[in-house]
C-alpha cells in the first residue's frame, strides 16, 4: 500500500511513536494487510512534512512490535504474527550487563537493513561455516583485517596478523608468552579490569604505574624497569577505559623510547584506537618491533562481534603465538568472522563506525548539558565518563544509589592496579538505552551529586 499515509494530527505522542501505533491500528482495522508494502521512508516523510529520522525511528518502533519487516532491496511490508501455542511464553528479554562499557546500539532502519544483509550474504555459505578452520583467519580474512588496520596507518606482513576470538584470548595467549607466574607486569594505576583478570589467573604481578594528564609518568616506568624486570607493558592508550585519557603522541614516543632502552614488550590493546576519525599513532607503528598489537572489533563495531585483529612484533613470534591461542580458543567463529570480513568489504563496517562515533558524540553533549561540571573526567568520543565523586559520597553509597537506573556505574575498585582506591566511579553512557533514558539517568545523577547522600536517599 504505497500510498499508505497515517493521520498524525489525533496522537499527542512523539511523531515517531505516533507512526508506529498508526501502523498498529490500521492492521488492527484492516487498512493494512499481511504482505502491503508501505510507503518507503523518504517517501512518507516527505508527504507527513516530518524529517527522515522521525519516519525511520516509527519503523524501526514497529519492527519492535513485530508489526513489520524489511527486505534487503524490496522494501518494507505488513508481516505475519504467527499465533502462539496454547500456554506458550512469550520470550523473555534478552539481559543486558550494564556494567560493562558498551557502544551505542544502532536504530537506523537502513543500517539495520545493511546489516542484516551481511548475515544473509556469509550465511550463503553456512555449511562450511560450520567447520573447523586454520587458525589466525583465511587469506580473505587477513585482507580485511589489512584494510581495517591500514586506517591506523598499519601495514604489517599478512604473516603477522591473526585473527582472535576477541581481545582477551589475544592478551590471554600474549602474555602466557611473555611471562611466566611471578613475573611482573606494568600497566596504568587505573586500568582496565580484563588485565586484572588476566594477569591473576596467570599468577602475574600486576604494578600500576601513577599517571597524569598524558599518560603514564616516564620517569616512574623507568624506575619500575630498574626495579622490578617486568615483562611487559600493558597499555589502552586511546580513550582508556575508565579515565577516557588519551596518551598524548609525545608521551607516547617517549613511553617506546624507555621501553626500547630496556627492551620491554608492549602490550597495546587498542580496543578504542579505531573512534577518532584522526587518531594519535599507534605503539605498533612507534616501535612496531616491541609491540603486541591488539585490534578489538568489540568498541567499534560491536560488542556481540568476538573478533579481533592481532599484530605481532615479528614473523619469530607469529609461532608461539598461534600455539598459545590454538590452546586456548581452537580458533575464532568462523560465522562471526566471515560477517566482520563481508562488513568491511561493502562499507558496513565504516558505516557503523561513523554511526558510534555520532550517537557517542550526542551522548557526551547530554553529558555535558546535565552534570556539574568539573567533577568528570570525558572525552567526546567516548562511551563513558570518569566520575570523581565529591566528599560527601564514597563510592559504594553512590553505586548502591543508582542502581535503580538504566545506566551502569562501577566503583573505582575494579580498575586500580596500585594505592587504595579512589572514590571515583565509571559510568557507561552506550549499549541499549536511548538518549531519553540516558538523559533521565543523567539527571538523577546530577541531582544526587548536588546533595548529601542522606537527602538523595529521600527521593529513591
Amino acid at each position: 500500500m504505497a500510498d499508505w499515509t497515517p493521520d498524525l494530527a489525533t496522537s499527542d505522542k512523539p511523531r515517531y511513536l505516533a507512526i508506529a501505533d498508526a501502523i498498529a491500528d490500521d492492521i488492527g482495522a484492516g487498512r493494512l494487510a499481511v504482505g502491503d508494502r508501505l510507503p518507503p521512508q523518504r517517501k512518507l516523510a516527505k508527504r507527513l512534512d516530518v524529517d527522515f529520522t522521525t519516519v525511520a525511528r516509527g519503523y524501526v518502533e514497529a519492527q519492535k512490535r513485530g508489526l513489520i519487516e524489511s527486505k534487503v532491496g524490496q522494501g518494507t511490508f505488513v508481516r505475519n504474527r504467527p499465533k502462539p501455542r496454547r500456554n506458550q511464553q512469550p520470550p523473555a528479554p534478552r539481559p543486558v550487563d550494564l556494567s560493562m562499557n558498551l557502544p551505542p546500539e544502532p536504530d537506523d532502519p537502513d543500517l539495520i537493513e545493511r546489516m542484516q544483509a551481511g548475515v544473509e550474504y556469509v550465511s550463503r555459505d553456512i555449511v562450511s561455516l560450520l567447520r573447523y578452520q586454520g587458525l589466525g583467519g583465511t587469506q580473505a580474512d587477513k585482507d580485511a583485517a589489512s584494510s581495517w588496520l591500514g586506517r591506523r596507518a598499519l601495514v604489517p606482513a599478512q604473516e603477522r596478523i591473526f585473527v582472535s576470538p576477541g581481545a582477551h584470548p589475544a592478551l590471554l595467549a600474549i602474555l602466557t608468552i611473555l611471562a611466566k607466574p611471578g613475573d611482573a607486569v606494568l600497566c596504568e594505576a587505573i586500568t582496565y579490569p580484563g588485565i586484572r583478570s588476566i594477569t591473576a589467573q596467570l599468577g602475574l604481578r600486576l604494578i600500576g604505574l601513577p599517571m597524569d594528564a598524558e599518560g603514564i609518568d616516564v620517569d616512574a616506568l623507568a624506575d619500575a624497569c630498574k626495579k622490578t624486570k617486568p615483562k611487559a607493558l600493558y597499555l589502552n592508550p586511546t580513550l582508556q577505559n575508565p579515565t577516557t585519557l588519551t596518551i598524548s603522541d609525545q608521551r607516547r614516543r617517549d613511553i617506546a623510547a624507555v621501553a626500547r632502552r630496556f627492551k620491554l614488550p608492549i602490550v597495546e590493546d587498542d580496543a578504542y584506537g579505531f573512534i577518532p576519525t584522526h587518531g594519535h599513532a599507534p605503539f605498533a607503528a612507534i616501535a612496531p618491533d616491541l609491540t603486541w598489537h591488539v585490534a578489538g572489533l568489540a568498541k567499534c563495531i560491536g560488542a556481540g562481534l568476538r573478533a579481533a585483529y592481532v599484530v605481532v612484533p615479528d614473523t619469530r613470534s607469529t609461532w608461539p603465538f598461534a600455539a598459545a591461542l590454538r590452546a586456548a580458543t581452537v580458533m575464532a567463529s568462523p560465522f562471526t568472522v566471515a560477517l566482520v570480513t563481508r562488513w568491511i568489504e561493502d562499507g558496513t563496517a565504516d558505516t557503523l563506525l561513523r554511526f558510534i562515533r555520532s550517537e557517542t558524540t550526542a551522548r557526551q553533549k547530554l553529558v555535558s548539558e546535565i552534570l556539574p561540571k568539573g567533577i568528570y573526567k570525558s572525552d567526546p568520543l567516548s562511551f563513558n565518563i570518569w566520575v570523581e565523586l565529591p566528599s560527601l559520597w564514597n563510592r559504594a553509597a553512590f553505586v548502591g544509589h543508582m542502581r535503580s537506573t538504566t545506566i551502569g556505574v562501577v566503583a573505582s575498585d575494579a580498575f586500580t592496579a596500585a594505592g587504595p582506591p579512589p572514590e571515583a566511579v565509571r559510568v557507561c553512557l552506550g549499549g541499549p538505552i536511548g538518549r531519553p533514558r540516558l538523559a533521565a539517568g543523567l539527571e538523577y545523577m546530577a541531582h544526587a551529586l548536588e546533595e548529601a547522600p542522606e537527602l538523595a536517599s529521600a527521593f529513591l
